[in-house]
């Protein structure tokens, strides 16, 4: 009994009290996470020159509302959907590279025994203390002189090895029984026969919570994009908006209402893989 209330602490909280708090506690965690998101809802029916003078805020004239800018954005919004569809486009393709190259890597590391591995482990752990910004100039003079800038493939393939990707993938694939790997190769099954059959159905949670990570990171990408693209037709989403604001003329409504419609594909792409991203970072974070 003397253990028991030990554990339990001096003055236990009573069960419905304590679920009470944790409710409360994700009510108002909630609440913060969505009233700014609310807030720019609101204001894609609002004039935008409104917004910037006054701010975004919920306490609003219900008769200021219209919807002059959800038909702007859909007759008259110049190459907004074209840099939607880049964005789309790109962000598919680099989360699918990232994925497929840093499992390909993090497999290697976790399978195979080979000379140098640690110490390439170990490089790998610090290319993720670098920052990009120490990289990036001598990353954008050798796009130069190879002459790839303003072309998608220099903002895909520098970046497939994700060192993250790498490392979190590693210690997923450490706790796949290696008998599974081994009747495999009794069975007559090749190498990416195996990865592909065995280790990737596995690891399906593990590939959805990167796709979420990676892809929120690649859409929301700004400052590589904007150093190697020059043509206005192949901007990115975050480039396109922020060339809305110029010193000749600011269009606010524009960026306001594109800015939330940014929002929805990182919300989507969350929500279809939610079961399997919480199952993944769980597993993640109980292996190795």
């Amino acid at each position: 009994m003397g253990a028991e209330r030990g554990g339990r602490g001096k003055y236990p909280l009573p069960r419905g009290l304590h679920s009470a708090i944790q409710t409360g506690f994700l009510v108002v965690l909630t609440l913060i996470v969505l009233v700014p998101l609310l807030a720019i809802f609101v204001g894609t029916f609002q004039d935008g020159n409104e917004i910037i003078r006054k701010g975004l805020s919920l306490d609003i004239d219900p008769a200021t509302l219209s919807l002059d800018n959800y038909v702007m954005l859909f007759t008259d919004s110049g190459p907004y959907f074209r840099w939607f569809a880049n964005s789309i486009l790109l962000t598919a393709a680099q989360v699918a590279g990232t994925l497929l190259v840093s499992s390909f890597v993090a497999y290697g590391f976790a399978v195979y025994d080979f000379r140098g591995k640690n110490i390439l482990f170990i490089s790998v752990l610090l290319l993720m203390t670098v920052p990009f910004e120490i990289m990036m100039l001598p990353l954008f003079v050798m796009v130069n002189d190879v002459g790839l800038a303003d072309s998608y493939s220099v903002i895909v393939f520098p970046f497939l090895a994700a060192s993250v990707t790498i490392f979190y993938f590693r210690q997923y694939f450490l706790g796949i029984p290696k008998d599974l790997l081994e009747a495999g190769r009794v069975d007559g099954v090749t190498e990416f026969g195996i990865f592909f059959r065995v280790v990737v159905p596995i690891a399906k949670p593990a590939f959805a919570a990167m796709a979420i990570l990676n892809g929120m990171v690649i859409w929301n990408n700004f400052l590589w994009p904007l150093l190697v693209l020059r043509s206005r037709e192949k901007f990115t989403l975050p480039i396109g908006l922020n060339t809305l604001l110029t010193p000749h003329a600011n269009n606010y409504e524009l960026l306001i209402i594109g800015s939330f419609f940014s929002l929805l594909p990182v919300l989507v792409l969350f929500l279809l893989f939610q079961r399997f991203f919480v199952a993944g970072m769980t597993a993640g974070a109980l292996k190795g």
